[in-house]
């Protein structure tokens, strides 16, 4: 199967495209803050995966359809506009004490283990659709629905315990 090839070598290529990416410091300024961006990016990711679920519940192929091929398109955006601003502002240090430290490092250590872990079953899912295996998709599906999800949510959440500390 080509397609497994493809998406094991995506599924490895872009984390560690990221993390060496982190390694470069572009001393460039941004003409707008990019972290909202990207925030609400996330938010509206979440709500198509939430919209694309009912519609496909609701026999609404088309609508669902538009809405995952959306969703993967705002995730690249996403993807693009992340590695831009660490690039050009480096890190944030989280200067949160106690409970909310604890809290914000479990939320964003889940987020980055989760969002590499779901790059092959959306991957997967997107294949199979492409190819009319229905069954198949919706069975990779039930996995790389709740993955995404919680990815895109804690996305948000990052950002707004974060925000904060931004210089």
């Amino acid at each position: 199967m080509k397609e497994k090839k493809i998406i094991i070598a995506i599924s490895i290529i872009i984390p560690l495209v990221v993390a060496s990416l982190f390694r470069i410091k572009l001393d460039i300024e941004l003409p707008v803050f990019l972290p909202p961006i990207y925030a609400t990016i996330n938010a509206f990711t979440t709500l198509l995966l939430i919209i694309a679920v009912w519609a496909i519940k609701n026999k609404k192929q088309k609508l669902h359809k538009n809405l995952m091929q959306t969703a993967i398109g705002l995730s690249v955006v996403f993807l693009v506009l992340y590695i831009l601003h660490h690039a050009t502002h480096g890190d944030t240090k989280f200067g949160g004490q106690g409970s909310i430290r604890f809290l914000y490092f479990f939320i964003l250590i889940s987020h980055i283990v989760l969002s590499i872990a779901v790059i092959p079953f959306v991957l997967i899912t997107f294949v199979r659709a492409r190819k009319k295996d229905f069954k198949l998709h919706k069975k990779i599906a039930k996995i790389a629905f709740p993955l995404w999800l919680y990815v895109a949510i804690t996305g948000v959440l990052v950002y707004i315990l974060i925000n904060p500390y931004y210089t």
